[in-house]
């Protein structure tokens, strides 16, 4: 029955990276931009999450929107005022300049907040199913996580936006020649990339403790959900993230947890090696 538990942690820990690095995904997807902003945005996210929590006793559902929504516009106004005047350069130089926003964005955060672990802790109980016990904080965090993936693919298929992001993110020529505005769309991707940082963030406060010691882990994270599932796409993003944290639950209780984070590594490697597009990634795509 162990593995039982085992299961129940990865899945958890799974929905956790997916809606982690769907945004990650996308950005990378439509724009072809690395952001390297992104593990960042996701602790600015937890941290204001937390501190209108322990200040105000907001709720951090009730905070979740909020924070989202203004992740979202830092991410609108980065791209639009900064990033979108270099989007047509070569990936280096748009790699180096979300890389330089991290280090002022992670250097604020260190002067306002410090470096200090927080976790929200609502002591809602657990769930026992036989041998099996998860923290409701955690099928909390489970449930939404996934709500918001799944929202942002209906978002993609269904909305007028969503269809435009897709038809950039396939041949952004030929949507220019229909009358998209592609700079407009860019800012737009970007900015649902940040908010739904924003909103990992504020599920991850829930359920471990969130630190800025934590962005280049959460980075590494997004990048090997995009190679695992394949780049720019929703269920890619959701299939990644739930082997991922499959694999590394049952390597930590294997292997122990100090090596679970080297065996998801070594599984991105081989991917790299065997299936470069990842799992459901289509070939040729760029």
């Amino acid at each position: 029955m162990v593995y039982l538990q085992v299961l129940a942690n990865g899945l958890t820990l799974g929905a956790l990276y997916a809606c982690l690095a769907v945004g990650f995904s996308l950005v990378w997807g439509v724009l072809n931009v690395i952001n390297m902003l992104h593990g960042s945005m996701i602790i600015l996210g937890g941290y204001l999450t937390y501190f209108a929590w322990l200040h105000w006793q907001v709720h951090p559902l009730v905070a979740l929107l909020p924070v989202s929504a203004l992740v979202f516009l830092l991410g609108w106004v980065l791209q639009a005022g900064l990033v979108n005047r270099l989007v047509h350069r070569p990936v280096l130089t748009t790699l180096t300049v979300t890389f330089g926003l991290d280090l002022v964005l992670y250097n604020a955060m260190n002067v306002l907040f410090d470096a200090t672990p927080r976790r929200i802790t609502l002591d809602l109980g657990t769930l026992a199913l036989g041998d099996v016990v998860v923290a409701w904080d955690r099928i909390l965090a489970f449930a939404l996580a996934l709500a918001l993936t799944g929202l942002l693919y209906l978002v993609l298929r269904s909305s007028r936006a969503g269809r435009a992001i897709v038809a950039v993110r396939m041949d952004r020529d030929a949507a220019a020649l229909m009358g998209i505005r592609i700079h407009r769309v860019y800012a737009m991707t970007f900015a649902i990339g940040a908010g739904l940082a924003g909103a990992c963030g504020a599920l991850m406060a829930m359920v471990f403790p969130v630190t800025t010691n934590l962005s280049g882990l959460l980075l590494d994270k997004a990048f090997v959900v995009c190679v695992i599932g394949g780049l720019g796409t929703v269920p890619g993003a959701l299939v990644g993230g739930l082997v991922l944290g499959l694999v590394e639950s049952f390597a930590g209780h294997w292997f122990g947890p100090q090596n679970a984070v080297l065996v998801g590594f070594l599984l991105m490697l081989g991917l790299l090696m065997t299936r470069p597009t990842g799992l459901l990634g289509r070939r040729g795509y760029e």
